[in-house]
């Protein structure tokens, strides 16, 4: 039995975990003082060095990463490096935090990857923006991806292993489109990935579930399939894993706002233009 999408109530909306700030600082007042102020809006976590974030990343849906650049250990441009290099976590935003004021450092911080540089002093309120805005930009990239019907998978990359991976996973999720069972252990073994980190990693860069994810998958290439009208719409159906016609046309409309038929009427209405 196909997996359902469901849509999301304003109680389900409140209850919603908030979104989850991973701050690293070797200095224990700082951690305490921005902590407090992002605890307002968002869900923090804390280390006192990259490895330690490192070893919470690996554990953690994190959506954004706020860092000091001077730490033992492991400083903030090489976490920075870390983060951006590894698959694992390289959808993930950085924010630098440094009391270096050159050129040079910025310069550097840059090249290791990073979103946004904040300089010491800094203000919480320029942090606050520079993280919300962050934050802001990924949300709209999904909600774009998820409501468009044609819109490929990996308009969602904020890197080019983001595009790899997630062109990769579309193709996979593509290539068993007729198993109506498809899910995350399947997606796992076909791409040579564990579970978590592929759950994880599927969640942070869309915020969606990974069988949330596959039914959206299902629904664009059905999309994909109405556009080019050579075929009825319960051979889509079928094609793309429903068993029911009736629960395919609920899906569609529930995530795209129209039918099958007034959907694919549209795209023959626009190619006659």
């Amino acid at each position: 039995m196909e997996k359902v999408l469901t849509t999301t109530t304003t109680e389900e909306i409140l209850e919603m975990p908030r979104q989850v700030i991973l701050l690293v600082d070797d200095n224990e007042d700082i951690l305490d003082f921005v902590s407090d102020d992002l605890s307002e809006k968002y869900e923090v976590l804390t280390a006192t060095n990259g490895v330690e974030a490192l070893a919470l990343l690996q554990t953690e849906i994190v959506h954004l990463v706020v860092s000091d650049v001077m730490m033992p250990e492991m400083d903030g441009f090489e976490l920075c490096d870390r983060i951006k290099s590894e698959l694992e976590f390289s959808h993930i935003p950085v924010v630098l935090l440094t009391a270096k004021n050159s050129m040079q450092s910025k310069i550097e911080g840059l090249e290791m990857g990073a979103d946004a540089y904040v300089e010491k002093p800094f203000s919480p309120e320029f942090l606050q923006v520079q993280i919300a805005s962050l934050l802001k930009n990924r949300s709209k990239i999904q909600a774009y991806y998820s409501s468009s019907p044609l819109i490929h998978m990996k308009s969602m990359a904020y890197s080019k292993a983001d595009e790899s991976f997630l062109g990769k996973l579309n193709d996979t999720i593509y290539k068993n489109l007729d198993n109506p069972d498809l899910d995350v252990d399947h997606l796992a073994d076909h791409m040579n990935i564990s579970r978590p980190t592929l759950y994880r990693k599927i969640k942070s860069i869309s915020d969606l579930s990974p069988n949330e994810l596959i039914n959206l998958a299902r629904l664009k290439k059905a999309a994909e399939l109405l556009n080019e009208g050579m075929l009825k719409i319960y051979e889509i159906s079928e094609m793309v894993g429903y068993s029911s016609q009736s629960h395919f046309g609920r899906n569609f409309a529930k995530q795209f706002g129209m039918s099958p038929t007034d959907y694919l009427n549209s795209r023959l209405l626009d190619k006659r233009k």
